[in-house]
C-alpha cells in the first residue's frame, strides 16, 4: 500500500471488526505501527500476548488489535480479529516502506552473455551473474551479488547486497536472502592422511525452495554428493550455519547463531530456538521444538519439546553444582550399593 488508510479501510484489509472508542472517526489516518507503551494517536498497536496486558490501560495508540476475549478493556477502538498477532503481521506488509528495486540491469553489474535474466528482473550495481546462470522475472539481485555459474533465482526472489550465491545452486519462487548471506560454499570435508588433511572436494549443491526466508551472515553448505536442501517457507535467521547435505523440511524454522551438522535430516513444522545445535546424521521428528542453547546429540523420533543445559545461577552456586556433576557418577554408584543393601536388610527382617 503506498496511500496512508483510514482505519475503516485498514479494518477492511484484515478482516477485522472496527468497534469505534467513543468519540473516535473511522476515517482518521493511520501512519503506523507501533507498541503499545509507544504508539501515538495516529497509529496502531497489537495485543497477542498476556505478557502484554498490563500496557493496555495507558496506551494512546489510535486503536489495538484484539482478540474478543479483551476487546472489552481496551481504552482506545479495537480492531478485532481472532489472531492479533497474524493480523500485525497482516499489517505491516501494508506500511512496508522498503525501496522497491525497478526493473533493468544496472550498467555497473557484471552479467555473462550465457546467462538468462528476465526484463521483468533487476540487477543493480555491481552485481556479477555468471555464465549458464538464471534469474527469473520480478527477482531482484543486490549491489554486489555473485550469482555463480550455472546457479538459478527464481521468480519474485531478493537477493539483499552482498549475496554470494556459489555455482550450481538453486533459489527457489519469491525467496529473501539478506546481506551477507553465503549459498554454497563447500562444507567441512577432509579426509585424514599421514597427519594431514586431504580436502574432498563438494560435489552437490544447494537447493532452495519457494517462500524461504535466510538472515544476514547466514551459510549454507553445498552438498559434498548430493544436494544440501532446504525446504519451502523454510525461515533461517541471522548467523545460523547449515553444514553440507543436511535436509530441512517444509516450514521450520531456525533461531539466530544455531548450527546443523552434515547430513542431520530435520523435518517440517520443526523450531529451533537461538544457539540450538545438531550433530551430524540425526533425523529430528516433524514437529519437533528444540528450546535454546539445546543441543541434540541422538536422533528424535517423536514430536515435542527438548531440552539440554542447565540454567544460569550466580556463579558461587554455579561452581558448587558444576562440582556436584561431575560427582554424579560416584553419587549413583553409591545410592545403587545402598538400595541393595536396604534390600537386604527387607529380606532378613522377612
Amino acid at each position: 500500500m503506498t496511500e496512508v488508510p483510514t482505519l475503516a479501510q485498514l479494518a477492511r484489509q484484515l478482516g477485522a471488526e472496527l468497534r469505534l472508542a467513543p468519540g473516535a472517526d473511522a476515517s482518521c489516518l493511520v501512519s503506523g505501527l507501533n507498541t503499545l507503551q509507544d504508539a501515538d494517536t495516529s497509529q496502531v498497536s497489537f495485543l497477542a500476548s498476556a505478557a502484554y496486558r498490563r500496557f493496555l490501560p495507558g496506551t494512546r495508540a489510535l486503536a489495538v488489535l484484539i482478540s474478543s476475549d479483551m476487546a472489552s478493556e481496551c481504552p482506545v477502538s479495537a480492531l478485532v480479529v481472532d489472531n492479533p498477532y497474524h493480523a500485525f503481521a497482516q499489517a505491516t506488509a501494508l506500511f512496508d516502506r522498503a525501496p522497491k528495486p525497478s526493473a533493468g540491469i544496472h550498467p555497473a553489474a557484471s552479467v555473462h552473455p550465457d546467462a538468462e535474466v528476465h526484463p521483468r528482473a533487476s540487477i543493480a550495481a555491481g552485481a556479477v551473474i555468471e555464465a549458464f546462470a538464471r534469474v527469473g522475472a520480478d527477482a531482484s539481485i543486490g549491489a554486489n551479488c555473485v550469482v555463480g555459474e550455472g546457479s538459478e533465482i527464481g521468480e519474485g526472489s531478493r537477493l539483499y547486497p552482498n549475496v554470494v550465491v556459489y555455482h550450481g545452486c538453486s533459489v527457489g519462487r519469491n525467496c529473501i536472502i539478506h546481506s551477507h548471506a553465503v549459498i554454497g560454499a563447500d562444507g567441512f570435508g577432509f579426509a585424514p592422511y599421514e597427519r594431514q588433511w586431504v580436502k574432498i572436494h563438494q560435489l552437490g549443491g544447494v537447493e532452495i525452495g519457494d517462500e524461504v526466508e535466510i538472515g544476514a551472515v547466514t551459510c549454507i553448505d553445498r552438498g559434498a554428493l548430493g544436494n544440501t536442501v532446504i525446504g519451502n517457507g523454510v525461515k533461517i535467521d541471522n548467523q545460523v550455519q547449515i553444514a553440507h547435505n543436511v535436509r530441512i523440511g517444509d516450514y521450520t524454522a531456525i533461531a539466530a547463531c544455531s548450527a546443523v551438522a552434515g547430513s542431520a535430516v530435520i523435518g517440517k513444522h520443526c523450531t529451533l530456538a537461538g544457539g540450538a545445535g545438531v550433530v551430524g546424521h540425526v533425523t529430528v521428528a516433524d514437529g519437533s521444538h528444540i528450546t535454546a542453547r539445546t543441543l541434540v546429540t541422538k536422533s528424535i523420533d517423536r514430536a515435542g519439546s527438548y531440552s539440554s543445559g542447565t540454567p544460569f545461577s550466580d556463579s558461587r552456586s554455579w561452581r558448587r553444582n558444576a562440582v556436584r556433576y561431575g560427582q554424579l557418577d560416584q553419587m549413583a554408584r553409591r545410592l545403587k550399593e545402598l538400595e541393595v543393601q536396604l534390600e537386604q536388610l527387607a529380606h532378613r527382617g522377612d
